[in-house]
C-alpha cells in the first residue's frame, strides 16, 4: 500500500446520492485521499443490484463507490434527518443527486445544513439544474444526452440514434461535480487567507445539470449553426469532417481504429496500404477533399484492412507512424502491457457469488501522479459496512 499523503487528506465529504452521478463525483475525491461518507437506506444504493450477474452486490457499485464508507440512515424519519445534520457539521463537502426540492422539503437543504456549518459546500446535481423551467423535471442521464444533443450525433445516418454503452452523461457531471468541489475548497481557503470570512451561500452551491454537462462536451455543435447554418448529424464511426478516420474490419474478424486524417499523414497511408494513386492524388491532399470523397477513400482502407489480420495491419501502420490501434475487449484491456505498466488494473478479493471470494481487477486511478495509478484502499463497501464507525465518532455512538 502506497503510504503518501494524498492530495485531499484531511476533507470529509457528506454523500447523499445514488446511482451515478454523485456517486461518480464521491469516488473521484476519495480517489485522492478524501474520506467519504455515503449515507444508504436499508435497502441500498440501486446501483447494489444494476448488472448484477450473482451475489449481494454488483461490481458496478463496487467501482463507483471504491474508497467510501457506506452508512445506512433513513432520510424519512427525523432521527435520520438529525443524523445528517450533525454528521453534515463534521463535513466540508455534501454531495447530493435529488431531484431539486427534495433535501429542502427534507429540511436538509443548504440553508438548514448551512446553519452547523457555514463553510459547507454543496454540489448538486440533477437533470436540468436548480433553476429555470425544466428544474423540477425528473431525468436520467439517457434523457440529458437527448437534451444535450449527444444523442443525436451517435449511430449510423440511416438508423436512428442510439447510445454508448456506459452511462456517459452520469460520468461527466460527476467529473464536473468533483471538480465544482475542489474549486470551491480552493476559494474557501483563499478567502479564509484573505479575511477568514466564509463564502456566501451562493459561492457554495455548485449546481451541475445532466444536460448541461454532456451539452459542454458537444464541441462546436451551436457555433456552427450559428456561424455556418450547419446542423451536424450522424456519421457512424466517423468524425463529421475529418477523414480519414474510422473503425475497419480486418481478415480475422477483429477491428482497429485508424486515425490518418492529418495532412501530413495521409500519403505515407495510402502508400502503406498500396494505393500511391490516392496518396498523389491533389484534391485528397487537403481534409476538405477527403472529406468529399470519404466514402471512396474509406471502400480502399476497408479492402486493404479486410484481406489481413489486425496484427499484420498494426504492424503495417506502426511502421508507417500511422496512428492506429485494436478496438479492445475487457479482456484486451486486463492483457495489455500499457496498463499493467501503469496500474490501471488493480486486483481485489471479493464476493461475486461464489463458494469463496474471487479475484477481480477493477479500473485503476487517474490521473496518475507520479509513474503509476495511486493504490485503490478499498472496493465498493457492503452495505452499512461503517455505520458503528460513523457513529462512534461522529453521532455520541450507537443508538
Amino acid at each position: 500500500m502506497n503510504s503518501r499523503r494524498l492530495p485531499l487528506d484531511g476533507v470529509r465529504v457528506l454523500e447523499l446520492g445514488n446511482y451515478i452521478a454523485a456517486p461518480t463525483a464521491g469516488r473521484l475525491l476519495a480517489d485522492f485521499g478524501a474520506e467519504v461518507i455515503k449515507i444508504e437506506r436499508e435497502t441500498g444504493d440501486e446501483l447494489r443490484n444494476w448488472r448484477l450477474y450473482d451475489g449481494q452486490t454488483s461490481m458496478l457499485f463496487r467501482t463507483v463507490n471504491r474508497n467510501k464508507k457506506s452508512v445506512v440512515l433513513d432520510l424519512r424519519t427525523d432521527e435520520g434527518r438529525r443524523d445528517v445534520k450533525e454528521l453534515a457539521a463534521h463535513c466540508d463537502v455534501v454531495l447530493e443527486n435529488f431531484r431539486p426540492g427534495t433535501l429542502e422539503k427534507w429540511g436538509l437543504g443548504p440553508e438548514q445544513l448551512s446553519e452547523a456549518n457555514p463553510r459547507l459546500i454543496f454540489v448538486r446535481i440533477s437533470a436540468f439544474g436548480q433553476t429555470g423551467p425544466y428544474a423540477e423535471r425528473p431525468g436520467f442521464a439517457a434523457v440529458a444526452e437527448a437534451y444535450g444533443g449527444f444523442r443525436e450525433l451517435v449511430g449510423d445516418p440511416d438508423r436512428p440514434p442510439v447510445r454508448v454503452g456506459v452511462s456517459i452523461g452520469d460520468s461527466i457531471a460527476g467529473l464536473y461535480g468533483a471538480f465544482g468541489a475542489v474549486m470551491s475548497l480552493y476559494e474557501g481557503i483563499r478567502r479564509r487567507d484573505e479575511n477568514d470570512d466564509p463564502l456566501p451561500l451562493a459561492d457554495r452551491i455548485v449546481d451541475v445539470a445532466l444536460n448541461e454537462a454532456i451539452f459542454s462536451m458537444m464541441e462546436s455543435l451551436v457555433p456552427d449553426l450559428g456561424a455556418y447554418g450547419v446542423t451536424r448529424t450522424r456519421t457512424g464511426g466517423r468524425m463529421e469532417g475529418i477523414a480519414p478516420s474510422n473503425g475497419y474490419l480486418c481478415a480475422d474478424g477483429s477491428s482497429v481504429v485508424i486515425s490518418g486524417n492529418a495532412d501530413a499523414i495521409f500519403p505515407r497511408y495510402m502508400l502503406a496500404i498500396g494505393r500511391a494513386d490516392l496518396a498523389d492524388d491533389p484534391d485528397l491532399a487537403s481534409n476538405d477533399g477527403r472529406w468529399r470523397r470519404r466514402d471512396e477513400v474509406d471502400a480502399a482502407i476497408g479492402a486493404w484492412t479486410g484481406a489481413r489480420s489486425r496484427d499484420e495491419v498494426l504492424r503495417v501502420l506502426d511502421e508507417a507512424a500511422v496512428p492506429a490501434g485494436p478496438i479492445y475487449t475487457a479482456a484486451d484491456i486486463v492483457a495489455d502491457e500499457q496498463y499493467r505498466a501503469r496500474n490501471m488494473i488493480q486486483h481485489f478479493d471479493v464476493d461475486a457469488g461464489g463458494e469463496g471470494p474471487t479475484r477481480v481487477g477493477f479500473p485503476g486511478i487517474v490521473p496518475v501522479l507520479g509513474d503509476e495509478s495511486l493504490p485503490i484502499r478499498t472496493v465498493g463497501p457492503d452495505l452499512g459496512e461503517h455505520t458503528d464507525e460513523i457513529r462512534e465518532r461522529f453521532l455520541g455512538g450507537s443508538r
